[in-house]
């Protein structure tokens, strides 16, 4: 970039202070962003942004060794609220005329951790975290803490504070490991954390298999036989459904799209290995559901080579049989797991994908069906969520195709009906 016409930026109808949203998951939730003195807090503008994209309304509450590191004046711009700094007579610490829904102590120093933990409460923040552990024990609010700290100042002492915390109830996020210390996380590892103490979802607390993206079968040392699609999908269901609580295993084909590192992601290399990982995790867990997405070779080589055939070698013929399904596996060896399942097809109609659908529904639970006719280059995917006892839902998008997928596993999950019969 060399050069640059000066040019007013496009339109907005955004205000200054508005943020565009992201998504709902923390939608009417009021949430407590509590700062204390560590470097970290030059980053709370950022995370108190990323709260409110997804619906939040966030209140700063800052000590002054934070504002140290960060201004009133921008915490107000970025929250949009009015900065509490100081403990005065409309007693804002103990939150009465507006309740809080989560309290978030990030960064939270080694300082205020081992306060909170002895129930010091002396300044503006460890009184409104008093205030806020009160509640908590009365089931009225979630409290969260993030770490950040010198590697040197991970003590016994801290140890016990931070385990004392949790047994209370207070959620600890795990900080960022890099460089001898304990650094905040990225905004979105936090926000997930937030949203999923203060999820309603049944949904919540349950566990959730998920996998996607090409799994291919082995043609000789180095090639494979597979499929063009990306893991994407896959990857969205797993974050909307830890999102809203839910324990997630995510199994993602070789060649997949990268997940998130807060999701976590296991590698399939080939059709076996999906299948062992499959089965494996299915058996050492107590799953609710399995959301299986992978586009799984249907073919394999009859006699798969060793070595790397040389081009030298000239005409190489591969004769190729169908794969077993994994998804008749899981619903052999595991009954109680309910299924979703997925069907993509070329060169059929409409009615003739719904009839295959609705076949898979009623063996395995549901299939989210899909076809290269409706999805033309450059636009959204188009899929039908097929179900027993409802209509095929249409579904236009990634992240509208994830949504049904949580809302579907939600009705199940509330109605007791998370196994297929």
């Amino acid at each position: 970039m060399s050069h640059w016409t000066p040019q007013p930026p496009t339109p907005s109808a955004l205000g200054d202070h508005a943020v565009a949203l992201d998504g709902s998951r923390l939608l009417g939730k009021r949430i407590a962003l509590l700062i204390t003195g560590g470097i970290a807090a030059m980053k709370a503008p950022m995370l108190a942004r990323a709260l409110r994209r997804q619906g939040a309304q966030v209140t700063a509450f800052v000590s002054d060794e934070g504002l140290r590191f960060v201004t009133a004046e921008t915490l107000a711009w970025s929250t949009d609220q009015p900065v509490i700094s100081s403990l005065s007579a409309r007693a804002e610490h103990l939150s009465d005329s507006e309740q809080f829904d989560a309290y978030l102590v990030a960064p939270a120093t080694y300082n205020t951790i081992n306060k909170m933990a002895c129930g010091i409460a002396d300044g503006v923040l460890t009184a409104t975290l008093a205030s806020a552990l009160g509640r908590m024990e009365r089931g009225a609010c979630a409290v969260l803490v993030c770490p950040t700290m010198h590697g040197s100042m991970h003590t016994r002492i801290l140890t016990e504070s931070l385990e004392r915390l949790q047994r209370l109830g207070v959620t600890v996020v795990p900080p960022r490991d890099d460089a001898g210390k304990h650094n905040l996380p990225d905004e979105e590892p936090i926000v997930v954390a937030v949203a999923r103490a203060v999820s309603t979802s049944p949904l919540r607390g349950k566990r959730v298999l998920v996998t996607g993206g090409p799994v291919p079968s082995v043609l000789d040392a180095v090639r494979r036989l597979g499929s063009r699609f990306t893991g994407a999908l896959a990857v969205e269901i797993a974050r909307e459904l830890a999102y809203c609580g839910a324990d997630i295993d995510l199994i993602l084909g070789a060649g997949s799209v990268a997940a998130p590192a807060w999701l976590h992601t296991r590698i399939a290399h080939n059709v076996d290995e999906y299948r062992a990982l499959v089965l494996s995790t299915l058996a050492t867990k107590a799953h609710q559901s399995a959301v299986l997405s992978a586009a799984v070779s249907d073919f394999a080589p009859t006699e798969p080579r060793p070595c790397k055939v040389k081009t030298s070698d000239g005409m190489w013929t591969v004769h190729l049989h169908p794969t077993a399904k994994v998804i008749d596996a899981v619903h052999h060896d595991f009954p109680e797991v309910h299924l979703v399942g997925f069907k993509y097809e070329e060169i059929s109609t409409h009615e003739d994908l719904m009839a295959t659908a609705r076949a898979r529904a009623a063996l395995h639970g549901a299939c989210v069906a899909n076809r290269g006719e409706e999805n033309a280059p450059g636009v959204a995917q188009v899929a039908w969520l097929v179900a027993p006892g409802h209509d095929p839902a249409r579904l236009e998008g990634k992240p509208a195709i994830a949504r049904a997928i949580r809302t579907h596993l939600e009705q199940c999950a509330a109605t007791h009906r998370m196994a297929h019969n």
